[in-house]
């Protein structure tokens, strides 16, 4: 009876060990958490936590309908991002990555599947964070016109020669711009939307100072990430607005002329009246009969 019961004690001991070896094994590469694409003008990495003690990770990536690849700098890995830019080549394509926990390069596993959290979808060309532009303002002499010039924004592509490819190469026709300014004294905004990198507007205020912030429009995207970050702001210097700049040199020397004809006839009509004048008074003296002595 003592032997059946010791058995019996042994036994749940060793399912008790068994379980515990079996949830230390398990417990030993523990699964990547909060993986995440990060995509800042077409640079896109792939992050992830905790920092790895006693293990390693691995990053597989595949485009949609196609197998896992693996790059050899995100292999056994002790950091918690992988820079996948030069990878993710079709840019409208979509993909999805898996993060592995494995053993430290050198070290062995006994366990067949290591453990291994996916990702969401990432397109690069729908997804990817397009930065704030760089633009110069310039004011026509006679202030009728205001000109923004948005400056081309590189990305982390390369092209096929490895030079930068722009925000302007990647979207082309898809590729707007917002405008959004307001006078300097006003808090009233107004918005323009333009295909063009040079930006005209026409219905200001001659003579006021505004104030503009540009951001780039992908309207092909989901409305949550159609917009890119604004720019700086940048204000046009108050007009200093002269007569000369305000009337066409016709209209001037119309006006000009038209004040040196009524001068003259002003003048004329008032040395008329004094002559007259002067000739009344003469003739009345003449009427008057001289007294006798």
């Amino acid at each position: 009876m003592k032997s059946t019961r010791a058995e019996k004690h042994w036994s749940f001991v060793s399912v008790l060990l068994l379980c515990f070896l079996s949830a230390s094994v398990s417990g030993s590469f523990p699964k990547a958490q909060n993986v995440t694409w990060l995509s800042f003008n077409f640079k896109t990495l792939l992050t992830w936590s905790p920092k790895p003690t006693d293990y390693s990770y691995t990053v597989e990536f595949s485009k949609f309908g196609e197998d896992n690849q693996r790059t050899p700098h995100c292999i056994q890995m002790s950091e918690t991002e992988c820079d996948l830019t030069a990878e993710l080549t079709d840019l409208k394509s979509k993909y999805t990555a898996d993060v592995l926990s494995e053993p430290l390069r050198n070290m062995s596993s006994e366990l067949i599947e290591f453990p291994r959290t996916a990702s969401d979808q990432f397109c690069p060309y729908q997804d990817t964070v397009i930065g704030s532009p760089k633009f110069k303002i310039e004011v026509s002499k006679d202030e009728r016109k205001t000109t923004l010039y948005v400056e081309d924004i590189p990305t982390a592509v390369l092209d096929a020669q490895k030079q930068t490819r722009t925000i302007q190469d990647i979207f082309k026709n898809d590729l707007h711009y917002r405008i959004t300014y307001n006078k300097a004294k006003s808090s009233g905004k107004k918005v323009k939307i333009s295909t063009s990198s040079q930006i005209e507007l026409t219905d200001l205020d001659r003579g006021e100072s505004y104030c503009f912030t540009v951001q780039v429009v992908i309207p092909s995207r989901s409305t949550n990430k159609q917009l890119g970050e604004s720019s700086q702001v940048q204000c046009s210097p108050a007009g200093g607005i002269s007569f000369f700049n305000d009337y066409s040199t016709t209209v001037i020397a119309g006006g000009i002329l038209t004040i040196i004809v009524i001068i003259s006839a002003v003048t004329a009509v008032i040395v008329i009246c004094c002559k007259r004048q002067q000739e009344a008074k003469n003739r009345g003296k003449e009427g008057v009969p001289l007294k006798s002595v």
